[in-house]
């Protein structure tokens, strides 16, 4: 006797709630920013709750950038399921030199404008070995914020708005961040708008983020280290004692020159040179 067996349909298994949900661009932009926050977050609360002054010099810091770059990479390992490439070390050193030579070349194109101006003196100067204290700390204010604000929001963003929209939010939102800082002003937070598309631009042109973070720890060194000028508000001590005069729309101000009208002509006039031939979508 012979039997005929029928094919029962199978139904596809659907994706768990929270698989679903970890597609969603603003679920993962919060999952990023939680692998990347809680290590830093920890260190340095670490350090400075049970740690003497004297013990909590440079490494705090450093360690705290290392554990953002592998939280960051931890959560590209188990959420997005592939290999960062933002982070790829090919042509990371290349990348980054390039990226410290136009934020040197930018800050001090931009002092010197001041001070042909007359909106900026110098007034004296202390040991040139200070210039080395606020170094860790520069290093990780440039990995954390070009990892959040390009490789987390720009990037995913770019995939779900298109490039110009990502560009642009991810710009304001860097901008809304400095908000609270001492001496803000309308125009530093347009100023700061544009830094973003500039930082985003040089992102952008190479799909890394070592040209961005290179730009913005040399723009924070020379301003603040090398020139004891305010960076985005916060007060700096560095080798030479730059004091800046004049209208605010000028000097900055409190700010420092991140609100003054030059620095805008300036990082604009960057952000155009840094603009990529084309820009594909990353990968979210």
């Amino acid at each position: 006797m012979s039997t005929t067996q029928h094919a029962v349909p199978v139904s596809p298994v659907p994706a768990s709630l929270g698989a679903r949900a970890a597609r969603q661009p603003v679920v993962r932009i919060l999952l990023a920013t939680l692998a990347m926050v809680l290590p830093v977050a920890a260190v340095l609360v670490f350090a400075n709750v049970v740690l003497e002054k004297s013990m909590r010099v440079a490494w705090p810091q450093l360690l705290a950038a290392a554990l953002c770059v592998l939280g960051y990479r931890y959560y590209v390992a188990k959420i997005e399921r592939r290999v960062p490439d933002e982070l790829s070390s090919d042509g990371a050193a290349r990348e980054t030199s390039v990226g410290l030579a136009w934020g040197t070349a930018l800050s001090l194109g931009v002092i010197g404008a001041l001070a042909a101006a007359g909106a900026f003196q110098v007034v004296g100067n202390n040991s040139w070995t200070v210039i080395f204290k606020p170094v860790a700390e520069l290093v990780l204010v440039a990995v954390f914020e070009e990892l959040l604000f390009r490789a987390v929001l720009l990037r995913i963003l770019q995939v779900a708005l298109g490039t110009r929209w990502a560009l642009a939010l991810s710009s304001l939102l860097f901008a809304l961040a400095h908000f609270p800082n001492d001496g803000v002003s309308a125009l530093g937070l347009v100023i700061t708008v544009a830094a973003g598309v500039m930082f985003g631009a040089a992102y952008l042109k190479t799909g890394r983020i070592w040209l961005a973070a290179g730009l913005h720890f040399a723009w924070n060194f020379i301003t603040g280290t090398v020139f004891s000028l305010p960076v985005s508000g916060g007060a700096a001590k560095g080798w030479i004692i730059g004091r800046l005069s004049g209208p605010e729309w000028l000097s900055g101000g409190n700010y420092g020159i991140e609100a003054s009208a030059v620095t805008l002509l300036a990082v604009i006039a960057v952000a155009i040179l840094l603009r990529p031939a084309r820009t594909p979508a990353k990968a979210a």
